[in-house]
């Protein structure tokens, strides 16, 4: 039996040495004498028991009982307390701690000594078994036994315990009640054990679309819940209903024969519109009854102002997803020019969605086409149209334009996306060094290992980096340090209303300065006045662009006024 001592007194650890030796325990004792000592050598090695004194220097023996206690180690480790105090409230308190015995040092004998250890060890085992018994009935109390996902009692706790977590960061938490269609037809036509079979498919169906950290519950027969917390927006609990309505329309292979049931969503938010966990729950199951009423197979939000824009945002993404087929984008271009001279420079290559007759701004719909990855496809598309048009620009020119190309924080994660602009670069024959990628702050805030890739990359394959929307970010400065970057965009919100708006022109300048000292380049975007005009000229920016020379316009505009 390995034995750890903790004791600071050397007379008492001699004379405990001394007794248990003279027991017939076959014991191995490992010494220390503080209560970091101990927790040292407890982390290093296995011991079946501690043998504790109570009063130690710096910490006391509690302390130590709690951390043991309390560490991811996992040993069945018996602790004994020992002390010269004979205080009844101190033996308990020890013993609540996680203690399985408290002995007064100048009662110890070979006996008391012996029998405490061993005692110890026994009462320890037995709690270790009891604990895992009660993880055991806990689970089974917890647990739908059908699926293996928690059940209406687990989901309730969980739903109670959200809300409060959800109150103190004040983010929005979305409860998602699901509904299977026609599944009732389906136990009646292929029996009951087939509807378990289809049950259990359907929901390894349901957690793909899943991240895995959110709650998902069997509340029972056919109907499941998914409590979604820590949420910026409920576009993105629309995301997640979407994800599963489109993950259930494809039947489900059971015993060779393909089986269907859609599935109808019901959706409530807190604190929008729900204060409690029964009333979230209530306005969920109402929102749900509403998506069968509506025809099945479709997310309802229970509130009618969320309902609205979530078939907006549906009817949205429909045809976004046809737009790029039906050749309904476009891309405008902004000319950035020289302020001196008036020379054009170069553009920036800006996508419009021209959609009924209705031209359609980036604001309107960018947004929704990075949500549901559509991005990849239309950014290809940009990519190719803005160098093959450069390329036909350049044709003859001794100074050729530069062209500006928008990249979003979901293209960077891609790598695809730099082998695709050296191959549109050979294609059209331009130089890489005409072609500007331009990043959003928000793009290298979303920092991972391919982003840094991809970067990387363009910037050995002599492309150069711009940063947009300057001045407005709370880090662009780190950006600016991080990133090779070689280009800053100073934002058009930034830039004076007027003469006599000092703040702002000391800002444009405090920002021009920086990034002169930096060695960038600097474009001011928002240039819309001839005061904007003089004070970019007296600052030294050396390319402008703004509405003064020229909103963007489709191609052809261009040609006509610059080519």
């Amino acid at each position: 039996m390995d034995i750890l001592l903790v004791d600071d007194d050397i007379v008492d650890r001699v004379a405990i040495t001394r007794t248990l030796k003279k027991s017939n325990l076959n014991v191995n004792i490992t010494e220390a004498i503080t209560v970091d000592e101990g927790l040292k050598l407890y982390h290093q090695q296995r011991f079946d028991v501690v043998l504790l004194d109570y009063n130690l220097p710096l910490r006391d023996g509690i302390e130590m009982i709690v951390e043991i206690r309390n560490a991811p180690k996992d040993s069945s480790i018996a602790i004994v307390m020992m002390s010269t105090s004979e205080d009844e409230d101190l033996a308990l308190e020890c013993i609540r701690s996680g203690a399985q015995d408290f002995l007064i040092k100048s009662e110890i004998s070979e006996k008391k000594l012996k029998r405490a250890i061993l005692h110890s060890t026994t009462r320890h085992n037995l709690e270790k078994k009891l604990f895992e018994t009660y993880k055991k009935v806990k689970i089974l109390a917890e647990t739908d036994c059908l699926t293996g996902l928690p059940n209406r009692y687990f989901f309730d706790e969980s739903l109670k315990l959200a809300l409060t977590d959800n109150e103190r960061d004040k983010s929005t938490l979305a409860l998602l009640l699901i509904d299977l269609d026609n599944f009732k037809l389906i136990n009646d036509t292929f029996g009951h054990d087939t509807g378990d079979v289809f049950l259990k498919q359907a929901v390894l169906t349901i957690k793909e679309c899943l991240r895995g950290n959110e709650i998902f519950a069997r509340l029972g027969g056919d109907e499941f819940a998914i409590i979604l917390t820590k949420l910026e927006s409920s576009e993105q609990a629309s995301l997640v209903a979407q994800r599963i309505i489109a993950a259930m329309k494809t039947p489900l292979n059971i015993a060779s024969t393909l089986i269907q049931s859609t599935v109808s969503i019901g959706i409530a938010l807190y604190p929008d519109n729900s204060k409690t966990s029964k009333e979230i729950f209530k306005h969920a199951d109402i929102a749900m009854y509403r998506a069968k009423k509506w025809g099945r197979n479709q997310a309802c939000f229970f509130e009618e102002r969320m309902q609205v824009k979530f078939h907006k945002r549906l009817h949205l993404e429909a045809e976004l997803r046809s737009a790029l087929d039906k050749k309904q984008f476009q891309l405008y271009y902004q000319p950035v020019l020289e302020p001196g001279s008036d020379t054009v420079k170069g553009f920036e290559a800006l996508i419009r969605w021209n959609i009924n007759g209705t031209v359609r701004q980036p604001d309107d719909f960018i947004r929704v086409a990075e949500e549901t990855q559509q991005i990849i496809p239309i950014g290809l598309w940009v990519i190719e149209e803005a160098i093959s048009t450069l390329a036909r620009w350049n044709i003859g020119r001794v100074n050729p334009f530069t062209m500006s190309i928008n990249v979003s924080a979901v293209q960077l994660r891609n790598l695809d996306i730099v082998d695709y602009l050296v191959d549109c670069l050979e294609k059209h024959g331009v130089s890489a060094t005409l072609i500007e990628v331009e990043l959003t702050e928000t793009a290298l805030f979303k920092n991972t290992s391919t982003s840094r890739q991809v970067i990387s990359a363009l910037i050995e394959n002599g492309f150069s980096l711009s940063l947009d929307d300057f001045g407005t970010g709370f880090s662009s400065i780190s950006h600016l340090r991080n990133y090779p970057i070689s280009t800053v965009k100073i934002d058009k919100s930034l830039m004076p209303e007027f003469l006599e708006d000092t703040k702002n022109i000391a800002l444009v300048e405090g920002l021009v300065a920086m990034a002169t000292i930096l060695g960038l380049d600097i474009i001011a975007e928002g240039v819309e006045s001839q005061d904007h005009v003089e004070l970019c000229k007296r600052l030294m920016i050396k390319r402008v662009q703004g509405y003064v020379y020229s909103q963007p316009q489709p191609s052809d505009e261009i040609e006509k006024k610059y080519l």
